[in-house]
């Protein structure tokens, strides 16, 4: 790593930004000269910039979506229903009918890089070995460790010519196109330029998105300006300039908001709404994919082997009362995706807030007064998404200390939780631990079902924490993989989604409605039910 690449400002393409403080917030008066949205992310850092955003998601929202664009994009454009793929560099993806493993994909003609070089098949194929090949020269480990486990399927790849290119996958996955999501696409000839340095590209780095890195400024700030030349005529930014802030800490974030240091923050902690409100300024949500749950061990000691202690603990919470303590910041979760989703199907299991019904279930399992189940749960302090993880566990222990079941506890940093995760309820260091509290996006088929239920994917080999392993799931985890008609696909998830709910696989708690503090500068808009947010179409009055 070049230190003096990593701590300085950097300006690229010559364009004067002198009136803009290097380290102290942009005043209102400047924002407003030059149409500015200054953000303030949770993020303790700036995302990555070379294409293989960090960060989590909100890495993928603002260096990654913005500077970039991948084969495949979402549409961000409708907020009443999940977001959708759609085309981004590549107009087309279709599976050989004689051999599914085999994708082709036609690419978009005529779109430039922001170092004005031209996209290509050889620039897919490019990018595709900086992320797989380890002996490469332009081999990105930065980069690798972001996105390659995301495109898993991927086998190999080969151009046909310079507007298509051939993917083949380890075996039939319909599911593949939502892997590409991931794949953001740079320029080879910015990173010949710059004499084949990533440091040095991340500092100037060029894409084909709608907003360009100007300046960088790690740990402080990262300054995008708009791309007037964006091949998406419709996607043009309607702002000159982005300001990206890294603040993790909500009221810090509340405080520049009403400050009017910055026009939008991330994540409004709860008790700060009113605050916000009687400021003028406002708190934008939307159903989001993204869920706040306890993940069940299914280890021979859990008490989570038995159904019926499964369901009474889905039926002893009260998530209407936990939405009010959280100032409406949450819907109720009755289920993994939530009902108007296609995949969401027919669970015959109701998941309500029914005390009654959770104590029989527990007597049933042989629970009671004189026997009360006792469990423990891991939870973080904070963390990306995690919401309020401490109120909200607060509030269900109470929930199930109302019907005779002790909760324990055991609070973590974000980091280590993450590290318990994937080690599996099988290691040694989760011996005897029943469930944890994580949050996770919901968004495509592998994220919301796939990790959790296949066995393949028991930890340490994936997300499958508590090692949930039925061979009828599997079957049907393949079916659904290898169907390529989207409305039976659909079907198959639903099907897959049911049978969840049915078996009451996890506690589900809440889906997020991703609160986000807004000014009075930045004109009413409603965000796309996704992780992510088209801030091309943002406005500032």
């Amino acid at each position: 790593m070049n230190p003096k690449i990593e701590r300085r400002t950097f300006l690229v393409g010559g364009v004067a930004t002198a009136s803009l403080g290097l380290s102290g917030a942009l005043s209102g008066a400047d924002a407003q000269a030059e149409k500015v949205l200054r953000i303030a992310m949770t993020a303790s850092d700036i995302p990555l910039t070379a294409g293989g955003p960090d960060n989590g998601f909100e890495g993928f929202r603002f260096t990654g979506y913005t500077i970039y664009d991948a084969l495949i994009n979402w549409d961000l454009r409708p907020s009443d229903k999940p977001a959708a793929l759609a085309p981004g560099l590549a107009t087309s993806w279709t599976a050989d009918p004689a051999d599914r493993k085999r994708w082709t994909l036609k690419l978009r003609q005529g779109v430039k890089f922001h170092d004005g070089s031209t996209f290509d098949a050889d620039a897919v194929i490019w990018n595709i070995v900086k992320l797989f090949d380890d002996k490469a020269p332009h081999y990105d480990q930065r980069a690798s460790a972001q996105i390659k486990s995301r495109v898993g399927s991927l086998a190999s790849w080969k151009k046909i010519d310079d507007s298509t290119v051939e993917l083949t996958t380890r075996s039939e996955d319909a599911f593949f196109p939502y892997q590409l999501t991931f794949l953001l696409i740079s320029s080879p000839a910015q990173f010949e330029k710059l004499g084949r340095d990533w440091q040095a590209f991340a500092a100037q780095p060029s894409g084909t998105g709608p907003f360009k890195l100007e300046r960088l400024q790690q740990r402080e700030r990262a300054e995008l300006v708009a791309n007037r030349e964006y091949w998406d005529a419709a996607r043009r930014p309607k702002v000159d300039r982005i300001i990206l802030r890294p603040i993790p800490e909500a009221s810090a974030r509340t405080a520049a908001l009403l400050a009017g240091q910055v026009d939008w923050i991330e994540a409004v902690a709860p008790d700060q709404a009113a605050q916000i409100a009687a400021s003028g300024a406002r708190v934008e949500t939307n159903d989001y994919p993204h869920g706040w749950n306890y993940m069940l061990s299914y280890q021979p000691d859990s008490p989570f082997k038995d159904i019926r202690v499964r369901k009474a603990i889905n039926l002893a919470i009260d998530r209407e009362g936990l939405k009010q303590v959280l100032n409406g910041f949450m819907k109720p979760a009755v289920g993994m995706v939530q009902p108007n989703d296609p995949w969401f199907g027919k669970p015959g299991f109701k998941i309500t807030h029914d005390p009654a019904q959770a104590r029989k279930l527990l007597a049933e399992a042989g629970y009671g007064p004189t026997n009360p189940l006792t469990f423990r749960v891991i939870v973080s302090t904070s963390g990306s998404g995690q919401m309020q993880p401490l109120l909200m566990n607060e509030f269900i222990q109470q929930n199930l200390a109302d019907v005779g079941v002790k909760l324990e506890l055991e609070v973590m940093e974000w980091g280590t939780l993450l590290a318990r995760w994937r080690a599996g309820a099988i290691s040694p260091q989760n011996k005897g631990l029943p469930a944890l509290n994580v949050s996770a996006g919901l968004f495509d088929p592998f994220s919301a079902f796939v990790r959790y239920f296949d066995s393949v994917y028991a930890a340490p080999n994936g997300f499958n924490w508590g090692g949930w392993s039925n061979p009828d799931y599997d079957a049907l985890i393949g079916k659904a993989r290898t169907t390529f008609d989207i409305a039976e696909q659909n079907r198959l998830l639903g099907e897959i989604h049911s049978r969840a709910v049915d078996d009451a696989l996890f506690v589900w708690i809440a889906h997020d409605v991703n609160p986000r503090g807004l000014s009075k500068r930045v004109k009413p808009f409603v965000p796309a039910n996704s992780w992510y947010v088209d801030l091309t179409a943002i406005e500032l009055s």
